[in-house]
């Protein structure tokens, strides 16, 4: 959803609310713990207020649509983990510039202890008063002229986007007799003639035009009707032909231009979800050390090889990278031609089998996101030669790495882990990939990291 089109309630909570929390918390625990509150504290402050509202305003944490209901325990995962974020660059910063040195650690401990419990009262609050504006009826009005397959395909987005707070009253067109299906298309309110007199009268705020391009006398004459009214006027192009990827318009020096095919990580999500990998990443291999030593001299001494195996697969646009795992295998292939595992291979090891079964062997795949090539969450990098295989069967194929690919992914999580011994089993994992292209957000990667805690030790695909 594009930030103009957000009512305005919204846009000052998303953009001012969550910082302001963490800059009055602050405020609240040096006059706990060291008042009173200096010009070194209003810095830092500020510091933490613009790095909150770049960083939580990427969470998306007022954004509710009819599809999607709120649920209490992954908001407030999420909103740990975009303090956690917060945090992070914060403490980057204040080592880099001395300032941490200037608090007290018991202040440090009240404001990071207290202010997520503000931030979810705060939201709490802040979802109440939006809701109680939809039903006091303190929206937006909106009718659509065109009412085709495309009109439609509009007012049912606008109806589930309900933070947009639009209502469409009526649908307009000419056209009685071109509609491709009668049953599934709305009533029309009346003509092109009589928008206009029809937005003057009954308050209409947003007109939206579908009305196919090649009728372009008919659409300049509405809009040179619609000057006399107050109502703003949108033209709606027909871009659902294509299959498209994180759809974004874009202007370059004033020429509008729009992607078609784009990565959901750039800008400042390209930020939040490389913190976030470091982040997770880092904490897991801290806390499995021990059991990463144990597993690494099982597998040295149960059969002969090397400890990992290495093999090159297709990371970020396309990119070679060595994608690091524990050795399950009498075998490492990594030629032109790679077999996969199959159900009682006998090329598995005795302890592969194990470290299969439960996904351990995957874990070296951590360092890979710690050096950067690789993801906690994304799509599963394929053998480069099962790549040069699939790109040529499957359309749209290589579009699953306009991200880097992932130790877990969507497809993994639905299904389609393991082997993929059929071009059909392969198509629905690359379906998944472009799924998750199309709908990323660090909620999104919680999850997917979550349900593939839970399918590690029941899921029967992996071996």
């Amino acid at each position: 959803m594009n930030d103009n089109y957000e009512h305005p309630a919204l846009s000052l909570a998303k953009r001012l609310v969550n910082p302001s929390v963490i800059l009055a918390s602050l405020f609240l625990a040096v006059l706990i713990t060291d008042p009173p509150f200096s010009g070194t504290d209003l810095l830092f402050g500020i510091l933490a207020f613009l790095i909150g509202a770049e960083v939580f305003d990427g969470f998306k944490f007022f954004d509710v649509s009819a599809d999607n209901n709120w649920n209490l325990l992954l908001s407030l995962v999420r909103l740990l983990t975009a303090w956690l974020i917060v945090l992070g660059l914060l403490l980057a910063l204040g080592f880099a510039t001395d300032i941490y040195k200037q608090f007290k650690i018991s202040t440090i401990l009240v404001w990071v202890l207290f202010t997520p419990v503000l931030l979810a009262l705060s939201q709490a609050i802040v979802r109440n008063h939006l809701e109680s504006l939809r039903h006091r009826g303190q929206i937006r009005r909106a009718i659509v002229v065109g009412a085709d397959d495309l009109g439609c395909k509009l007012a049912n987005h606008i109806h589930r986007e309900r933070n947009l707070m639009i209502r469409v009253d009526a649908f307009f067109d000419d056209r009685l007799d071109e509609r491709s299906d009668k049953r599934l298309l709305p009533i029309i309110t009346g003509g092109l003639s009589e928008v206009a007199d029809y937005v003057a009268k009954s308050g209409i705020d947003l007109v939206y035009i579908t009305l196919p391009i090649m009728k372009q006398p008919r659409v300049l004459e509405l809009v040179n009707t619609l000057r006399d009214t107050t109502a703003s006027v949108y033209f709606v192009p027909d871009i659902f032909l294509f299959d498209f990827v994180q759809t974004r318009f874009d202007e370059i020096n004033g020429v509008p231009v729009l992607a078609v095919f784009e990565s959901p990580l750039i800008g400042i999500n390209a930020v939040h979800k490389r913190i976030f990998d470091v982040l997770v990443s880092g904490m897991i291999l801290l806390m499995i050390a021990p059991a990463l030593l144990i597993i690494a001299a099982l597998v040295k001494l149960t059969s002969p090889g090397p400890v990992f195996f290495k093999q090159r697969r297709y990371g970020l646009d396309g990119e070679e990278i060595m994608v690091f795992k524990f050795r399950s295998m009498t075998v490492c292939e990594d030629g032109d031609r790679v077999t996969q595992a199959t159900r009682n291979d006998a090329r598995v090891t005795p302890l592969g089998a194990i470290l299969r079964k439960t996904s351990l062997d995957e874990l070296p795949q951590l360092i890979n996101v710690l050096l950067g090539t690789m993801s906690i969450v994304g799509p599963r990098p394929h053998a480069v030669s099962h790549n040069e295989h699939y790109r040529k069967l499957i359309h749209g194929y290589m579009w699953r790495h306009k991200v880097k690919p992932g130790i877990t992914g969507l497809a993994q999580v639905n299904g389609f882990r393991g082997e993929t011994d059929t071009l059909e089993k392969m198509e629905g994992r690359v379906q998944h990939d472009i799924a998750y292209l199309k709908n990323w957000s660090i909620g999104l990667d919680i999850v997917i990291i979550l349900k593939t805690v839970r399918l590690v030790f029941k899921d029967s695909q992996a071996y």
